[in-house]
């Protein structure tokens, strides 16, 4: 806490005497935290302890920037960020702070307050599925929550990310594969599709087939519990390694990659990964 007051204290300092902190709006920084969450998200997915640590930073920066200058504006500051949350975490954990699950001789150390009157019948859960499905629901009753269930998807998700969380909400509702095997049916008919489209040369049918057959093979991914982002970004990062391999023997040899042929590139690449996943 002492750390968090002493962050806060300097923000306000620079808010106050700082020439650029000083003419911050939140439109100005929008871009910039969007370039900050996805740092942390490489740092995430690199798995780099240290450099989490500061993309973490940074991006409190940010969230706390947004809190002053909504104070400056009288509109709310910090501690209503954080009351709001805490008030939304309990209520969407009736399994954990309702009084019905509290043990008497083991008090939760928070009081349950039901968020804008969304009071919820309890039931015992034992898994993440139903903790899932229990949060979806109570979304639903709130005053000012989702209206529909996938209202509470945003649409400035990037649009691989933005199928997971659709298909993943609309399981919450029950509105999913019975057995996931099915899936591999649906895979198979839209890649089916999609073969057909590209055969006729017909853009704009192959376009929207080719999305068809994306949206199923993340469904796949999803029932397999496998994240389609986290799979697609380690695929990109293996071809950047392989290919600077490629580059970098080009540049060894005095030959530039214009004039290797596609078999001189096959066989660095297959070299590449021998190496590279020795």
């Amino acid at each position: 806490m002492q750390a968090f007051g002493r962050f806060l204290d300097v923000l306000d300092a620079l808010r106050a005497n700082c020439p650029w902190d000083k003419k911050q709006t939140n439109e100005s920084l929008r871009p910039n935290t969007i370039e900050e969450t996805y740092e942390l998200c490489d740092a995430l997915i690199k798995n780099d302890i240290p450099d989490i640590c500061k993309e973490l930073g940074d991006v409190l920066l940010h969230i706390c920037f947004y809190a002053k200058i909504a104070e400056e504006k009288s509109q709310f500051d910090m501690a209503d960020v954080c009351n709001a949350l805490t008030r939304k975490m309990i209520t969407r954990h009736p399994h954990v702070y309702h009084p019905s699950q509290i043990d008497a001789e083991d008090p939760k150390p928070l009081p349950y307050v039901p968020e804008n009157g969304a009071d919820v019948e309890v039931t015992k859960v034992n898994t993440v599925g139903q903790v899932l499905e229990n949060w979806e629901q109570i979304k639903l009753k709130e005053k000012d929550g989702n209206k529909t269930v996938l209202s509470g998807v945003p649409d400035a998700l990037p649009s691989l990310i933005k199928a997971y969380r659709i298909q993943d909400k609309a399981r919450n509702v029950g509105f999913d594969w019975e057995d996931r095997q099915d899936v591999w049916k649906k895979v198979h008919e839209e890649l089916a599709e999609l073969e057909v489209e590209l055969n006729k040369e017909d853009k704009e049918r192959s376009t929207e087939e080719l999305g068809d057959f994306l949206f199923s093979v993340i469904n796949a991914a999803r029932l397999y519990k496998l994240n389609p982002d986290n799979a697609l970004e380690k695929t990109n990062r293996k071809f950047i390694d392989r290919f600077n391999y490629i580059e970098e023997h080009s540049i060894k040899i005095g030959k530039p990659l214009k004039d290797m042929t596609l078999g001189e590139m096959d066989a660095l690449w297959n070299e590449a990964k021998k190496v590279l996943e020795s």
